[in-house]
Protein backbone atom coordinates (compact mmCIF):
# COMPACT_ATOMS: atom_id res chain seq x y z
CA UNK A 1 0.00 0.00 0.00
CA UNK A 2 2.86 2.35 0.53
CA UNK A 3 4.94 1.63 -2.65
CA UNK A 4 1.40 2.58 -4.24
CA UNK A 5 0.60 5.56 -2.10
CA UNK A 6 4.13 6.63 -2.89
CA UNK A 7 3.81 5.64 -6.66
CA UNK A 8 0.43 8.01 -6.64
CA UNK A 9 2.71 10.92 -5.69
CA UNK A 10 5.02 10.45 -8.55
CA UNK A 11 2.03 11.13 -10.61
CA UNK A 12 0.53 14.32 -8.89
CA UNK A 13 -2.52 16.38 -11.33
CA UNK A 14 -1.29 19.75 -12.23
CA UNK A 15 -0.05 22.47 -10.03
CA UNK A 16 -2.29 25.27 -8.94
CA UNK A 17 0.44 26.96 -6.86
CA UNK A 18 2.93 28.30 -9.29
CA UNK A 19 6.03 30.60 -8.73
CA UNK A 20 3.91 33.69 -10.06
CA UNK A 21 1.57 33.01 -6.60
CA UNK A 22 4.19 33.70 -4.53
CA UNK A 23 3.86 36.94 -2.39
CA UNK A 24 6.05 39.97 -1.90
CA UNK A 25 8.65 38.73 0.85
CA UNK A 26 10.02 41.94 1.24
CA UNK A 27 11.11 42.58 4.99
CA UNK A 28 10.83 38.71 5.31
CA UNK A 29 14.00 37.10 6.21
CA UNK A 30 15.05 33.49 5.26
CA UNK A 31 17.03 30.34 5.45
CA UNK A 32 17.55 27.29 2.96
CA UNK A 33 19.82 25.01 4.27
CA UNK A 34 21.12 22.78 1.43
CA UNK A 35 20.34 26.05 -0.85
CA UNK A 36 23.52 25.37 -3.56
CA UNK A 37 21.73 23.04 -4.95
CA UNK A 38 18.96 21.41 -6.50
CA UNK A 39 15.36 22.42 -4.73
CA UNK A 40 16.77 24.15 -2.20
CA UNK A 41 18.73 26.55 -4.95
CA UNK A 42 15.26 27.13 -7.10
CA UNK A 43 13.70 27.97 -3.86
CA UNK A 44 16.31 30.89 -2.95
CA UNK A 45 16.02 31.93 -7.05
CA UNK A 46 12.20 32.06 -6.64
CA UNK A 47 12.52 33.72 -2.91
CA UNK A 48 14.82 36.13 -4.34
CA UNK A 49 12.96 37.26 -6.92
CA UNK A 50 10.06 37.75 -4.89
CA UNK A 51 12.35 40.28 -2.36
CA UNK A 52 13.22 38.12 0.56
CA UNK A 53 16.29 38.52 2.09
CA UNK A 54 17.71 35.11 2.25
CA UNK A 55 20.81 33.33 3.84
CA UNK A 56 21.73 30.54 1.87
CA UNK A 57 23.13 27.33 4.38
CA UNK A 58 25.47 25.58 2.85
CA UNK A 59 28.58 22.88 4.16
CA UNK A 60 30.66 24.13 1.22
CA UNK A 61 31.62 27.64 1.02
CA UNK A 62 32.83 27.32 -2.79
CA UNK A 63 29.95 25.95 -3.93
CA UNK A 64 27.65 27.98 -2.14
CA UNK A 65 29.30 31.40 -3.80
CA UNK A 66 29.03 29.82 -7.41
CA UNK A 67 25.33 29.63 -6.35
CA UNK A 68 24.90 32.92 -5.16
CA UNK A 69 27.15 34.37 -8.19
CA UNK A 70 24.89 32.50 -11.04
CA UNK A 71 21.53 33.56 -9.10
CA UNK A 72 22.53 37.17 -9.07
CA UNK A 73 22.72 36.83 -12.33
CA UNK A 74 19.19 35.37 -12.78
CA UNK A 75 17.53 37.67 -10.41
CA UNK A 76 19.58 40.48 -10.26
CA UNK A 77 19.72 40.19 -6.17
CA UNK A 78 22.43 38.57 -3.81
CA UNK A 79 21.82 35.27 -1.35
CA UNK A 80 23.97 35.53 1.90
CA UNK A 81 26.06 32.58 2.56
CA UNK A 82 25.73 30.89 6.03
CA UNK A 83 28.18 27.93 6.72
CA UNK A 84 26.25 25.09 7.58
CA UNK A 85 27.30 20.98 8.12
CA UNK A 86 23.97 19.41 9.05
CA UNK A 87 26.41 16.50 10.68
CA UNK A 88 28.29 18.03 12.31
CA UNK A 89 26.44 19.67 15.73
CA UNK A 90 29.39 21.73 16.52
CA UNK A 91 28.59 23.33 12.83
CA UNK A 92 25.27 23.80 13.90
CA UNK A 93 25.86 25.77 16.89
CA UNK A 94 28.21 27.83 15.33
CA UNK A 95 25.94 28.55 12.04
CA UNK A 96 23.48 29.45 15.03
CA UNK A 97 25.53 31.94 16.46
CA UNK A 98 26.69 33.87 13.53
CA UNK A 99 23.11 34.40 12.12
CA UNK A 100 21.49 35.58 15.13
CA UNK A 101 24.86 37.70 15.46
CA UNK A 102 23.16 39.64 12.41
CA UNK A 103 19.77 39.11 12.75
CA UNK A 104 17.07 39.10 15.69
CA UNK A 105 14.06 37.65 13.48
CA UNK A 106 13.80 34.90 11.38
CA UNK A 107 10.55 34.45 9.38
CA UNK A 108 11.17 31.53 7.39
CA UNK A 109 13.22 28.22 7.98
CA UNK A 110 13.81 25.96 5.19
CA UNK A 111 15.11 22.64 6.60
CA UNK A 112 15.46 21.80 2.91
CA UNK A 113 19.25 19.82 2.97
CA UNK A 114 19.26 16.65 3.30
CA UNK A 115 21.44 13.09 1.91
CA UNK A 116 20.19 9.81 0.53
CA UNK A 117 21.32 6.42 0.51
CA UNK A 118 25.42 6.76 1.34
CA UNK A 119 27.50 4.04 2.05
CA UNK A 120 26.39 2.65 5.32
CA UNK A 121 29.78 3.14 6.96
CA UNK A 122 29.00 7.05 6.72
CA UNK A 123 29.08 8.92 9.93
CA UNK A 124 28.47 12.11 10.75
CA UNK A 125 30.94 13.97 12.88
CA UNK A 126 29.36 13.04 16.14
CA UNK A 127 29.21 9.23 15.36
CA UNK A 128 25.25 9.23 14.53
CA UNK A 129 23.85 7.67 11.09
CA UNK A 130 24.82 10.01 8.49
CA UNK A 131 20.93 9.99 7.11
CA UNK A 132 19.68 10.32 10.44
CA UNK A 133 21.98 12.36 11.55
CA UNK A 134 21.89 14.82 8.99
CA UNK A 135 18.31 14.61 7.82
CA UNK A 136 16.94 15.01 11.32
CA UNK A 137 19.00 15.26 14.35
CA UNK A 138 20.94 18.10 12.55
CA UNK A 139 17.56 19.94 11.53
CA UNK A 140 16.53 19.81 14.95
CA UNK A 141 18.73 20.91 16.36
CA UNK A 142 19.74 23.93 13.98
CA UNK A 143 15.68 25.07 14.69
CA UNK A 144 15.62 24.51 18.43
CA UNK A 145 18.66 27.36 18.41
CA UNK A 146 16.64 29.46 15.71
CA UNK A 147 13.52 29.42 17.92
CA UNK A 148 14.00 32.91 19.31
CA UNK A 149 14.55 34.38 16.03
CA UNK A 150 11.16 32.20 14.64
CA UNK A 151 9.81 33.20 17.78
CA UNK A 152 10.39 37.11 17.24
CA UNK A 153 9.98 36.83 13.67
CA UNK A 154 6.17 35.71 14.08
CA UNK A 155 5.45 38.89 16.05
CA UNK A 156 6.43 41.20 13.10
CA UNK A 157 4.98 38.99 10.60
CA UNK A 158 1.84 40.90 8.43
CA UNK A 159 0.31 37.51 9.68
CA UNK A 160 1.60 36.94 12.68
CA UNK A 161 3.41 33.79 11.96
CA UNK A 162 6.84 32.15 11.35
CA UNK A 163 7.42 29.19 9.40
CA UNK A 164 9.42 26.09 9.73
CA UNK A 165 9.23 23.88 6.31
CA UNK A 166 11.03 20.30 6.59
CA UNK A 167 11.46 18.61 3.58
CA UNK A 168 10.56 15.01 4.35
CA UNK A 169 9.66 12.52 1.37
CA UNK A 170 7.10 9.94 0.14
CA UNK A 171 9.48 7.30 1.21
CA UNK A 172 9.02 7.67 4.67
CA UNK A 173 5.67 5.82 4.31
CA UNK A 174 7.94 2.38 4.09
CA UNK A 175 9.09 3.15 7.23
CA UNK A 176 9.18 -0.45 9.53
CA UNK A 177 12.05 0.68 11.85
CA UNK A 178 12.32 1.96 15.71
CA UNK A 179 14.15 4.97 15.49
CA UNK A 180 16.74 3.77 17.78
CA UNK A 181 17.97 1.15 15.58
CA UNK A 182 20.43 4.06 14.83
CA UNK A 183 22.27 3.34 18.11
CA UNK A 184 22.98 -0.47 17.86
CA UNK A 185 25.31 -0.83 14.64
CA UNK A 186 24.66 -4.32 14.04
CA UNK A 187 20.74 -3.79 13.80
CA UNK A 188 21.81 -0.64 11.58
CA UNK A 189 24.38 -2.38 8.90
CA UNK A 190 21.57 -5.24 8.81
CA UNK A 191 18.73 -2.56 8.02
CA UNK A 192 20.96 -1.11 5.02
CA UNK A 193 20.32 2.17 3.68
CA UNK A 194 17.11 2.66 1.75
CA UNK A 195 15.50 1.17 4.85
CA UNK A 196 17.67 4.26 7.05
CA UNK A 197 16.49 6.94 4.72
CA UNK A 198 12.87 5.92 5.22
CA UNK A 199 13.32 5.98 8.69
CA UNK A 200 15.21 9.06 8.82
CA UNK A 201 12.23 10.95 6.60
CA UNK A 202 10.03 9.02 8.54
CA UNK A 203 11.50 10.72 11.72
CA UNK A 204 11.58 14.01 9.85
CA UNK A 205 7.60 14.00 9.87
CA UNK A 206 6.82 12.81 13.06
CA UNK A 207 9.35 15.63 14.56
CA UNK A 208 7.44 18.18 12.37
CA UNK A 209 4.41 16.79 14.09
CA UNK A 210 5.18 17.25 17.65
CA UNK A 211 7.43 20.66 17.27
CA UNK A 212 3.98 21.57 15.86
CA UNK A 213 2.02 20.24 18.69
CA UNK A 214 4.39 22.51 21.15
CA UNK A 215 5.07 26.00 19.46
CA UNK A 216 2.03 26.20 17.27
CA UNK A 217 -0.03 28.40 20.19
CA UNK A 218 2.92 30.99 19.37
CA UNK A 219 2.59 31.06 16.34
CA UNK A 220 4.74 28.77 14.85
CA UNK A 221 3.50 27.46 11.54
CA UNK A 222 5.17 23.50 11.06
CA UNK A 223 4.90 21.36 8.20
CA UNK A 224 7.02 18.58 6.06
CA UNK A 225 6.46 17.47 2.82
CA UNK A 226 7.35 15.28 0.26
CA UNK A 227 8.54 17.53 -2.67
CA UNK A 228 7.84 15.28 -5.69
CA UNK A 229 10.16 12.64 -7.68
CA UNK A 230 12.81 15.17 -8.56
CA UNK A 231 15.75 15.43 -11.01
CA UNK A 232 19.01 16.24 -8.66
CA UNK A 233 22.12 14.86 -7.75
CA UNK A 234 20.18 13.20 -4.48
CA UNK A 235 20.28 10.58 -5.79
CA UNK A 236 24.13 9.96 -6.71
CA UNK A 237 24.88 7.23 -4.52
CA UNK A 238 22.31 4.74 -5.97
CA UNK A 239 23.68 1.99 -7.77
CA UNK A 240 22.47 -1.67 -8.44
CA UNK A 241 18.40 -2.35 -8.95
CA UNK A 242 17.49 1.10 -7.32
CA UNK A 243 20.05 2.86 -9.65
CA UNK A 244 18.59 1.25 -12.44
CA UNK A 245 15.44 2.35 -11.88
CA UNK A 246 16.36 5.80 -11.35
CA UNK A 247 18.12 5.56 -14.41
CA UNK A 248 15.07 4.39 -16.07
CA UNK A 249 12.55 7.02 -14.12
CA UNK A 250 15.09 10.06 -15.33
CA UNK A 251 13.86 9.79 -18.85
CA UNK A 252 10.83 9.23 -17.64
CA UNK A 253 8.55 10.26 -14.47
CA UNK A 254 11.37 12.94 -12.90
CA UNK A 255 10.30 16.30 -12.66
CA UNK A 256 12.42 19.33 -13.34
CA UNK A 257 13.97 20.98 -10.35
CA UNK A 258 11.63 23.79 -10.73
CA UNK A 259 8.23 21.62 -10.07
CA UNK A 260 10.53 20.61 -6.08
CA UNK A 261 10.56 23.72 -4.89
CA UNK A 262 6.78 24.70 -5.55
CA UNK A 263 5.53 22.29 -1.96
CA UNK A 264 7.83 24.09 -0.17
CA UNK A 265 7.44 27.41 -1.25
CA UNK A 266 3.90 27.43 -0.60
CA UNK A 267 4.18 26.04 2.83
CA UNK A 268 6.13 28.35 3.82
CA UNK A 269 5.38 31.73 1.62
CA UNK A 270 1.41 31.29 0.39
CA UNK A 271 -1.51 32.81 2.77
CA UNK A 272 -3.02 29.16 2.71
CA UNK A 273 0.33 28.27 3.96
CA UNK A 274 -0.34 29.87 7.78
CA UNK A 275 -3.00 27.63 8.17
CA UNK A 276 -1.17 24.55 7.52
CA UNK A 277 0.65 23.39 11.16
CA UNK A 278 1.06 20.18 11.69
CA UNK A 279 0.30 19.28 8.01
CA UNK A 280 2.16 17.38 5.66
CA UNK A 281 2.16 17.91 2.23
CA UNK A 282 2.59 16.40 -0.88
CA UNK A 283 2.95 17.72 -4.33
CA UNK A 284 2.18 19.78 -5.97
CA UNK A 285 1.04 22.36 -3.31
CA UNK A 286 -1.57 19.96 -1.25
CA UNK A 287 -2.41 18.66 2.18
CA UNK A 288 -1.57 14.92 2.16
CA UNK A 289 -1.43 11.73 4.31
CA UNK A 290 1.23 10.67 6.08
CA UNK A 291 1.87 7.58 7.70
CA UNK A 292 -0.25 7.06 10.71
CA UNK A 293 2.29 6.51 12.98
CA UNK A 294 4.33 9.78 12.68
CA UNK A 295 1.04 11.34 14.18
CA UNK A 296 1.36 9.71 17.44
CA UNK A 297 2.03 11.97 19.87
CA UNK A 298 3.78 9.03 22.45
CA UNK A 299 6.14 8.69 19.51
CA UNK A 300 6.31 12.43 18.83
CA UNK A 301 7.19 13.19 22.26
CA UNK A 302 9.76 10.20 22.55
CA UNK A 303 11.85 11.21 19.63
CA UNK A 304 11.92 15.21 20.99
CA UNK A 305 13.11 13.97 23.97
CA UNK A 306 15.49 11.92 22.74
CA UNK A 307 17.16 14.39 20.38
CA UNK A 308 17.21 16.73 23.53
CA UNK A 309 18.95 14.60 25.25
CA UNK A 310 21.78 14.18 22.06
CA UNK A 311 22.45 17.93 22.06
CA UNK A 312 22.78 18.90 25.54
CA UNK A 313 26.28 18.64 25.25
CA UNK A 314 26.66 21.26 23.02
CA UNK A 315 25.11 23.82 24.73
Amino acid sequence: MAMLDILAQSFPPKTKFTEKDVPDLAGKTVIVTGGNSGVGKETIRVLLNHNAKVYMASRSQSKAEDAIKELKEQTGKEALFLKLDLGDLKSIKSSAAEFLSKESELHILFNNGGVMMPPIEDRTADGYDLQFGTNVLGPFYLTKLLLPALLAGAKSSSDGKARVVNTSSGMHLMNKLDFKVILDDKKRKKAGVQPLYALSKFALVAYSAELARRYGDQNLVVTSLHPGVIKTDLHRHMNGALGAVINVMERTVLHDVSYGALTQLYAGTSVEGAELNGKYLIPWARIGKPHADSQNPELGKELFDWMEEQVKAFE
